[in-house]
């Protein structure tokens, strides 16, 4: 049986594009691209994807193992499944990515951009779920799901937390039992649409979508995986169609809205918040976290706390998010 995770590294064509195990049959869609299907009727169709980030190893190796389960047997498969590695190219690297940061281009955002591989992966990738989830609806599956897996840049005050995609419908609540038993501390709402995997998931196949944020980027061999107990037992429920796990964690899990989206859309924005300044810092009413010619930002709340802090991107993208507790 071949090792997903080592296959798609290597970047060498598969020999046998497609096979059968006694309780399964797969075929490969592409580099990084696998799709596993159960020899029996079943409701869900799920698409787990990793790496869209190429040096967020943790939860590569995590959908690796899960691969390696299934296709043994030692596992059984009860969900229609599509199994994605996001940018093969980048994690070959060990870099977030190559030219362009993928996380910013679906829903077809990346014929905004300059053409290249991120691009040109992007919109394969589009293709690829829109094709798995019309074949899985022709096959009976009613229900779609998408977990896109992640680590963060900085560390967290919360180490393991879900943020869920803008959408007009609410969330299922199915799914928020599951983030609930995979152990996340924190779960954050979005309050527009924008160009990541999971918004494209939700908003064009209306599929219970969430990224997955499961600790700090670290190199292939270096995580921690007691960290993920949470989520890799949840995973194997998703898959096997088991009961969920019972939540681990003392705390329980913390809702938070944003409420401001901090835009560099000049080049003399300066952002405010300390460079070690971990996710979910919080600051007080008043407090500036970001000025440019013709604009500041401003705490506004009585208490907001900072996600995903970065002075340095694009001009037009988000610097951070600015987050209240629900």
């Amino acid at each position: 049986m071949f090792d997903f995770l080592a296959v798609t590294l290597s970047g060498e064509p598969v020999s046998e594009p497609s096979g059968q195990t006694e309780t399964l049959d797969w075929q490969w869609r592409g580099e990084g691209i696998l799709e596993l299907s159960p020899r029996q009727p079943c409701e869900t169709a799920a698409v787990i994807s990793a790496g869209v980030h190429g040096n967020e190893t943790a939860p590569i190796e995590l959908l690796s193992q899960l691969v390696s389960e299934l296709l043994s047997g030692e596992r059984l498969l009860r969900t229609r499944l599509l199994v994605l590695l996001g940018n093969p190219p980048s994690m070959r690297i060990n870099k977030r990515y190559v030219d362009t940061d993928m996380n910013r281009m679906f829903g077809g955002r990346h014929a905004r951009y300059k053409p290249n591989d991120e691009t040109r992966r992007a919109q394969e990738l589009e293709q690829v779920m829109a094709l798995f989830y019309r074949s899985a609806a022709a096959a009976g599956a009613t229900q779609r799901l998408h977990y896109d897996l992640h680590t963060a840049i900085r560390g967290s005050r919360h180490v393991r937390f879900g943020l869920l995609p803008f959408q007009a419908r609410p969330p299922a609540q199915s799914m928020l039992e599951w983030l609930d038993a995979a152990g996340l501390d924190a779960l954050v709402h979005h309050r527009s649409p924008g160009g990541t995997f999971t918004h494209f998931s939700s908003d064009v196949f209306q599929a219970d979508s969430c990224t997955l944020e499961l600790g700090k980027a670290l190199p292939f061999g270096s995580n921690d995986h007691a960290q993920f107990t949470g989520i890799r037992r949840a995973l194997e429920t998703l898959v096997s169609g088991e009961p969920l796990p019972a939540r681990e964690a003392a705390a329980p899990l913390v809702h938070y809205r944003v409420v401001q989206d901090v835009i560099r859309s000049k080049e003399d924005f300066q952002l405010f918040v300390p460079a070690d300044a971990v996710n979910f810092t919080a600051f007080s009413q008043g407090y500036v976290i970001a000025q440019e010619n013709g604009r500041i930002y401003k705490v506004e709340a009585d208490e907001e706390a900072v996600l995903f802090p970065n002075p340095n991107v694009a001009l037009g993208l988000r610097a951070g998010l600015m987050l209240v507790k629900m």
